[in-house]
């Protein structure tokens, strides 16, 4: 069973989204009759729209889940810091207590004894937010950042597992126009947790940094909504906040030998990070005002794609392959030597090819009423390397006009976690 299959019966909806259901289902007997009454339907019964039942993606597997599951529209990413002091013992028991969590957090269960303590003078176990929400397709995905191995010195062990860090996984350089703050970048451990509701994804990790205190403490965290990407051939091209479908190349989930090629690491890496990967996760700031006064006509030069199809500029549906011989009238290129379409393709970086799974996020206006949004970019690969080429290759991009890169991270993905295991349990081994 992959990880997009639902393992659990079919459950009955939260009040909340009952409320939501019956709203939209009200609209849609006023619009369209059976379409409304058949989503209102199917919300009755516990079901999707398409017969589907449950909302429970498997912890368990050869690969973490949150990776080539379907992409869920909502995002709460999180980076940790160990404590001052903590020992390889902690880091450990830190995993082991987050593992045992992670796994009911995503069969919907609550935490312990749930909302309600057996000494009332004590706090529960659960924090209650996501009280009979269910599941939610919640999946947890978790990182190791680079000084968990070396040290903020970078030649210490702090936790005893130097000897076992991979030759491929190097701190990423210094980029063209980076403008980066600490207090949005780094970290020794993360958690992405990604769901179908948003207090769903930030329940797991608000319980999972209380568990974490004495040990690790949430360094920073963002929000995100309205993935970016799609893992899935299910799934509609999404659009970013400029208004362009974004990863319309995508690595699918289906697509096995390009996830080995490109995702999964192999080969002669540690054994605790083969079927692993590493997550690169990049806070892009959209500069949205000076975006929305530019003409049509240079949008789509920007991006060498058309808005309202997202087909290349030469021509052809989405997924046509663009054409970067072709030449227009003028005998310049149709699409721009800068455009983003032209940089960011595989053909112009030795094949190299990502898994991105980003998310739209706004953080709140400033004092000059610009917007604090933009994109999240989360890209999964076998090698950081792989990520870095395509990056240096951006360095031109017409694209950079518009937006600054604010916030970094990189992070080592273990493999898959199975049963009775915790997570990179055969790191310590």
């Amino acid at each position: 069973m992959s990880e997009a299959e639902a393992t659990d019966p079919a459950i009955t909806p939260t009040r909340r989204g009952l409320l939501g259901m019956i709203g939209t289902g009200v609209a849609g007997l006023a619009l369209g009759g059976a379409g409304g009454a058949a989503v209102t339907a199917a919300a009755l019964a516990g079901t999707g729209a398409d017969g589907s039942s449950g909302s429970v993606v498997p912890f368990h597997g050869a690969h973490q889940a949150g990776i080539v599951t379907p992409a869920q529209d909502r995002l709460h990413f999180a980076s940790f810091r160990m404590v001052r002091g903590a020992t390889r013992d902690d880091l450990i028991a830190l995993l082991q207590d987050w593992t045992a969590a992670a796994e009911q957090l995503c069969r919907g269960e609550a935490l312990g004894t749930g909302i309600e303590s057996e000494d009332p003078l004590l706090p529960p176990d659960d924090t209650g937010e996501a009280e009979g929400l269910h599941a939610g397709h919640l999946t947890l995905t978790f990182g190791l950042g680079h000084q968990l191995f070396t040290g903020e010195e970078d030649d210490a062990d702090p936790f005893g597992i130097r000897a076992k860090l991979p030759d491929t996984f190097t701190p990423l350089p210094s980029f063209a126009f980076d403008l980066l703050e600490a207090t949005q970048s780094g970290g020794d451990l993360c958690v992405q947790a990604c769901a179908d509701d948003p207090q769903i994804a930030v329940h797991a990790i608000r319980n999972l940094a209380r568990i974490a205190i004495g040990r690790a403490h949430l360094s920073w965290s963002q929000l995100g909504f309205g993935r970016t990407s799609s893992t899935s051939r299910d799934q509609e091209t999404p659009r970013n906040l400029f208004g362009f479908k974004d990863g319309t190349m995508n690595i699918m989930s289906d697509e096995r030998a390009a996830l080995d090629a490109h995702v999964w690491v192999g080969g002669s890496a540690p054994e605790w990070m083969r079927g692993g990967t590493y997550l690169v996760a990049r806070k892009i700031l959209m500069t949205i005002e000076t975006w929305d006064r530019t003409s049509l006509l240079e949008q789509e030069r920007v991006f060498g794609r058309t808005k309202r199809t997202g087909g290349p500029a030469t021509g052809g549906g989405e997924f046509e392959q663009p054409d970067f011989t072709a030449t227009n009238a003028a005998g310049e290129p149709t699409i721009d030597i800068a455009a983003h379409v032209r940089l960011a393709h595989p053909d112009q970086n030795g094949g190299a090819r990502i898994l991105r799974r980003g998310y739209n996020y706004v953080d709140g206006s400033n004092g000059l009423g610009q917007m604090g949004g933009g994109l999240f970019f989360i890209s999964f690969q076998r090698d950081p390397a792989m990520f870095v080429r395509v990056q240096q290759s951006l360095k031109p991009d017409l694209l950079n006009e518009y937006i600054r890169h604010i916030g970094s991270g990189l992070w080592a993905v273990p493999r898959g976690i199975a049963q009775g295991e915790f997570v990179a349990q055969a790191l310590f081994e």
